[in-house]
C-alpha cells in the first residue's frame, strides 16, 4: 500500500458488536530514511496509534485511548472526536485504556504535547469509517442507496421512508462491511460539528475522579500483594556500602530485604540501585527501611553544590562556546552600538513533584508471564525496561495503565516499575506494589535542568537592537542517555534558543558544555522555561532603556509578520515536526500578544505598589502569550493579583479543556517564578517534601485567570501542543510586572527571597 492509505485493517465480530481497528500510519517506511511523509509525520516515527472503535449491541460506543490520562483530559478529547465523527450520542460513549503495546498501538508515549497534535486527523477518519460502515449496514438492510441515509445522534436514519435504527441494532451486520479505502472516507464539513470545539461535553472520567472511585496507581490492589519501598543512594551514582538487614527483618510486618544493583552508566530509565524493604504493608516496609541505617559510596557527584555550580556555569556563559546559530557579524554591529546591555539569568533545578509519586505493582506468574499495574506516561518504556532487566521478551510482559495523579514528565520514565518487578522476582513472582514516598520523589527524580542563560544586545540610536548574543550553559538531558554528554541536544537549542524569532539583522547564540551532576529528565515545557524567562526578561529590560512601551517593542523586535522556515534559523527539529506544515509565522505570535494585551487592558492605570508585566513565547508548535497584574508589598511580598494568557494553537478541538490547561500552566508557572526550587548540598537535593519545595497554595493563586483562545488556521491546518505551552511566559510576566511596580529588576527563579532581602 502506499503512503496514505489504511493500512493493517481488520474487523472483528464478537457477542453481536462492530469492533473497528484501524492503523491509520504508513507502513513500510524504513526508519533510517530521513524527512516527512505525506501525513506530515517524520519518517521512521509509529506516531499514529491503531484505533479500536468498538459498538455493542446496546449502542454503547467504547474507544480505545491510547494514551495516559493525568488530568489533561486526553481521555474525554479523543472519544469526543470520534463521537463527533460517528455522530454518536455522547451519553452513550465510553472510553477504555490501552495497555503498553507498542507493535499494537503505535507509540504511547503521553508527551511533548501531541496526543491530538497528531492524533486528530486519525481519530477523525477513525470515527467517519465506522460511521460509513454503520450507513452501509443500513442501506443493505432496508435495501436503498446509502447515499440516502446518514447518522444522526447515534442512529442510521432514511429521510425517504422515515425509518430509523439504532446504532447498536446495525452493528453486528456493520461488521461484515469492508472498511473503507482511506481516500474514500469523507469526513464531516466542520459545520456539523457536535462536540468538537464546542466545549459541550464534561470530563469522562469526572464522576470517578469526583467520587474517589477512579483507580490511581497507588490504589493498586491484587491479591496477595506485597509492599516495598528502596533506600537509594542519596548521590546520583553513588553505591551502597553497608545496610543492617537484621534490624529491618525485625520490624514486624518486614518479610525480605532485597539488594539492587544499578546498570553501568549511563542510567537511562533503569534504577539507582538500593536495598528494599518488602513487607506486608506500606507503613512496616517504611519502618523496616529506617531500621536499615544505611551508608552510602557517594561516588563522583559527591561534591555537588548549587551554588558553586552557579558560578561555575556563569563562569561559563562569560566565555564562547559552541556556535549553534549565527547571522551577520555581531561582534562589529556591538562596536557601533549606540548603548549595549548585558544580563545573566539564573534558573534553578526544577522536580515534577506531582501530586500522586511514582507508583507501580507487578506479579510474575508461574509460566513467566509478568503483569504490571501503575501510573506511568509511557507504558511500552516500562514493558521494554522491565523485559530487558529481567532478560525476558517483551511480549511476555503486560502493563496495565491507571490514571495518573499528575505527570508533568516523570512518569515517562518508568524505573519505579522495574524495582517493582526486581522486587517481585526476589519473592517468587508475588505481586509487590512499589511505593515512592515524596521524599523519594524529590530527592531520587529525574530533574529539570540548571541553566544560566547570558544575554548581550547591542542598540541603535532608536534604542532597537541591531546585535544579540546568547549563551546558554545548562546540563543536557541528552546525558540520561549518553554518559558524559554535556552540550545541548537538537531538542533543547529548539526550545526558544536558536529558534528566536526576531528581526535583529546580527545575531549569535552559543552553547558553553556543561557536566550532569544529577539525573536530567523533562519537565512540563522543558528549556522553554529558562529561555522564555530570560529573553522576555532581557526584552523588557531594553524596552526600558529605550524609553519604550514594553509591547510596543516587543512587537517591534519581533518585527512584521513573516513565515520563517526553521531548519533555515538553525532549527532542525521543530518539536519533530514537518516545517513545511509547521513554520514559524510571526504574525501568530504577534496576534497572540495583541490579544492579551487587550484583554488584561494593557496600559491601564493600576494602584501604588501594582505594576503590569507581558511576556510572549513558541514552544510545541503554539503561540502564548501572557500579561500579569502583580502586588508587591512593603516587605516583599508578592500577591499575582490577576493573569491573562491568550493562546494559538490552531483550531481547540476542546475548548474547554484548553481553557483548564492554561489555567492549570499558569498557576505551575507562578510556583516556578516565585518559590520552587531543588538545591544539592554534598551531592544531595536539599528539599524534602511540600513545605521547602513549595508550590502554589490555593490562597496564593491569583485571584483571577483569563484565559483567551485565539484560532489561527482552519479545522484542514494542523494543531498546535496545548499541555505544555502555557508555563514559559508566565515567569517573565510575573518578573517584569515586579519591575513596573517596585523599579527593582530579578533575574533569577524563583524570585520571592530575592524581593524579602
Amino acid at each position: 500500500m502506499s503512503p496514505g492509505q489504511l493500512s493493517r485493517r481488520g474487523l472483528l465480530a464478537g457477542a453481536g458488536a462492530l469492533v473497528l481497528a484501524l492503523s491509520l500510519k504508513p507502513q513500510g517506511v524504513q526508519a533510517a530514511e530521513k524527512g516527512f511523509g505525506a501525513d506530515g509525520m517524520p519518517h521512521g516515527w509509529r506516531d499514529d496509534p491503531t484505533l479500536f472503535v468498538a459498538i455493542a449491541p446496546d449502542g454503547t460506543v467504547t474507544v480505545t485511548c491510547t494514551r495516559a490520562e493525568m488530568g489533561q483530559g486526553v481521555r474525554t478529547s479523543v472519544a469526543l472526536v470520534i463521537a463527533d465523527e460517528l455522530d454518536a450520542d455522547w451519553a452513550k460513549v465510553k472510553v477504555t485504556q490501552a495497555h503498553g503495546d507498542e507493535e499494537r498501538f503505535g507509540n504511547q508515549d503521553t508527551d511533548g504535547s501531541r496526543s491530538l497534535r497528531h492524533f486528530f486527523m486519525p481519530l477523525r477518519r477513525a470515527g467517519a469509517a465506522a460511521r460509513a460502515m454503520l450507513v452501509e449496514a443500513a442501506a443493505k438492510q432496508w435495501n436503498v442507496p446509502a447515499g440516502e441515509v446518514a447518522a444522526e445522534n447515534h442512529a442510521l436514519v432514511h429521510a425517504k421512508s422515515g425509518r430509523r435504527i439504532g446504532f447498536g441494532e446495525v452493528a453486528q451486520a456493520a461488521a461484515s462491511v469492508p472498511v473503507p479505502d482511506r481516500a474514500s472516507v469523507k469526513l464531516k464539513d466542520p459545520s456539523a460539528f457536535r462536540y468538537i470545539g464546542k466545549g459541550r461535553v464534561g470530563l469522562i472520567d469526572n464522576v470517578g475522579i469526583t467520587t474517589g472511585k477512579a483507580q490511581y496507581g497507588l490504589d493498586t490492589r491484587v491479591e496477595g500483594m506485597l509492599y516495598a519501598v528502596v533506600a537509594r543512594p542519596p548521590v546520583f551514582g553513588g553505591k551502597v556500602k553497608s545496610f543492617d538487614e537484621a534490624a529491618a527483618m525485625k520490624v514486624p510486618g518486614v518479610v525480605k530485604v532485597v539488594t539492587i544493583d544499578p546498570p553501568a552508566p549511563p542510567y537511562e530509565f533503569m534504577p539507582t540501585g538500593g536495598v528494599a524493604v518488602i513487607a506486608r504493608n506500606t507503613w512496616a516496609a517504611i519502618k523496616g527501611r529506617e531500621a536499615l541505617n544505611p551508608t552510602f559510596e557517594d561516588g563522583p557527584n559527591a561534591s555537588y553544590d548549587s551554588d558553586a555550580y552557579r558560578a561555575a556555569l556563569e563562569q561559563a556563559v562569560r566565555k564562547p562556546g559552541k556556535v549553534v546559530r549565527q547571522e551577520g557579524d555581531v561582534d562589529a554591529a556591538m562596536k557601533k552600538a549606540v548603548k549595549r546591555l548585558e544580563a545573566e539569568y539564573y534558573i534553578p533545578h526544577l522536580v515534577q513533584a506531582p501530586m500522586e509519586p511514582p507508583a507501580a505493582t507487578v506479579r510474575i506468574a508461574k509460566d513467566g508471564a509478568i503483569e504490571a499495574w501503575g501510573c506511568v506516561q509511557s507504558p511500552q518504556a516500562a514493558r521494554d525496561r522491565i523485559a530487558k532487566r529481567l532478560g525476558v521478551d517483551p511480549k511476555t510482559v503486560t502493563v496495565n495503565v491507571t490514571l495518573l495523579g499528575g505527570g508533568f514528565g516523570r512518569k515517562s520514565k518508568p524505573d519505579y516499575f522495574v524495582e517493582a518487578a526486581l522486587c517481585s522476582k526476589a519473592m517468587d513472582g508475588a505481586p509487590v506494589k512499589m511505593t515512592w514516598t515524596r521524599e523519594d520523589d524529590l530527592h531520587h527524580g529525574y530533574y529539570h535542568t540548571v541553566s544560566v542563560e547570558r544575554l548581550e544586545a547591542g542598540l541603535d540610536d532608536k534604542g532597537m537592537p541591531i546585535a544579540w548574543l546568547h549563551r546558554s550553559a545548562a546540563p543536557t538531558i541528552g546525558s540520561t542517555f549518553v554518559a558524559g554528554a554535556k552540550e545541548q541536544i537538537p531538542i533543547e537549542l529548539g526550545m526558544g534558543l536558536v529558534n528566536v524569532p526576531f528581526n535583529i539583522p546580527n545575531m549569535r547564540m552559543e552553547n558553553p558544555p556543561a557536566d550532569a551532576h544529577v539525573r536530567i529528565g523533562w519537565f512540563r515545557s522543558v528549556s522553554n522555561i529558562p529561555r522564555a524567562f530570560a529573553v522576555q526578561s532581557f526584552l523588557d529590560e531594553l524596552a526600558h532603556m529605550a524609553g519604550r512601551d514594553p509591547k510596543d517593542y516587543l512587537l517591534d523586535v519581533i518585527g512584521p509578520a513573516r513565515i520563517i522556515d526553521p531548519v533555515k534559523i538553525g532549527d532542525a527539529w521543530n518539536y519533530g515536526e514537518d516545517p513545511s506544515r509547521y513554520p514559524y509565522d510571526t504574525g501568530r505570535l504577534r496576534n497572540v500578544i495583541e490579544a492579551v494585551a487587550q484583554g488584561a487592558g494593557w496600559g491601564r492605570k493600576v494602584e501604588k505598589g501594582r505594576g503590569l508585566g507581558i511576556a510572549a513565547h513558541y514552544s510545541f508548535v503554539t503561540y502564548t502569550a501572557a500579561v500579569a497584574e502583580v502586588e508587591v508589598g512593603p516587605k516583599g511580598e508578592v500577591t499575582v493579583q490577576r493573569v491573562d494568557i491568550a493562546i494559538d494553537s490552531g483550531q481547540q478541538v476542546n475548548p474547554e479543556r484548553v481553557r483548564s490547561q492554561l489555567e492549570g500552566a499558569v498557576v505551575m508557572g507562578m510556583g516556578l517564578a516565585l518559590t520552587a526550587q531543588i538545591t544539592f548540598k554534598n551531592g544531595r537535593a536539599v528539599q524534602d517534601n511540600y513545605d521547602t519545595y513549595e508550590l502554589t497554595r490555593i490562597n496564593e493563586a491569583p485571584k483571577i485567570i483569563n484565559v483567551h483562545l485565539v484560532q489561527g488556521g482552519s479545522w484542514d491546518k494542523p494543531l498546535g501542543g496545548v499541555g505544555e505551552p502555557g508555563v514559559p511566559p508566565v515567569a517573565p510576566a510575573i518578573a517584569n510586572a515586579i519591575f513596573a511596580a517596585t523599579g527593582r529588576r530579578i533575574r533569577q527563579l524563583p524570585m520571592r527571597d530575592k524581593l524579602s532581602a
